[in-house]
């Protein structure tokens, strides 16, 4: 019989942290709320896809909602980084900021501590457009988890944080193949 009052959260990719980082944890905020994070993929590819041919609309339904679990991913992250960080970690970290307005709670910001905005997605309501922005997307949030891996030490985290960089990569040619879908698809003749 299940137990309403027992809730297991399981991730998409398992995230172990080994030490408090508040430092670390400031970084990864910009995955979390900036503008190439996962908060603007996620909304940039669920609108899309309103306005993209039915031939690629379930690539940007299943890439919009895996990037949900992956912004989940991070939250854990900066949760398991900050849980046992004093006030003045947080403040020699540059999180004194975010503790001050937020306390412990996340906040959609990124790493400068810039509130994030829906100017962060982009849609023009051309699929090609579109794709490209989502493949170049891709490629920034590549980057950035590439950055990430090389200015930690943290093993557990860099393997979460790889975890993440590849699924970039996959998105990235999964978009590439729509791109080509789609190029087909607007050159072949149509017969009303």
């Amino acid at each position: 019989m299940h137990d309403p009052s027992f809730y297991e959260k399981k991730l998409q990719y398992p995230v172990r942290v080994s030490k408090c980082d508040p430092r670390l944890a400031k970084y990864l905020i910009e995955q979390y709320g900036g503008a190439d994070g996962e908060l603007s993929a996620a909304l940039r590819y669920l609108n899309q896809r309103y306005t993209i041919p039915d031939k690629v609309i379930g690539l940007l339904t299943d890439i919009g909602t895996e990037e949900f679990a992956h912004l989940e991913m991070i939250a854990t992250m900066v949760y398991k980084l900050t849980k046992d960080a004093t006030p003045e970690q947080m403040r020699e970290a540059g999180l004194g900021d975010h503790f001050v307005d937020h306390g412990p709670s996340l906040f959609y910001h990124n790493a400068a501590g810039v509130p994030w905005t829906a100017a962060y997605i982009q849609s023009k309501g051309d699929p090609i457009a579109d794709l490209y922005e989502d493949i170049a997307a891709e490629e920034k949030a590549r980057a950035t988890y590439q950055w990430l891996i090389e200015i930690t030490d943290d093993v557990d985290i860099q393997d979460s944080l790889k975890f993440l960089r590849e699924r970039e990569i996959v998105h990235s040619i999964r978009f590439r193949e729509a791109v080509e879908i789609l190029k087909d698809y607007n050159g072949t003749k149509k017969f009303y």
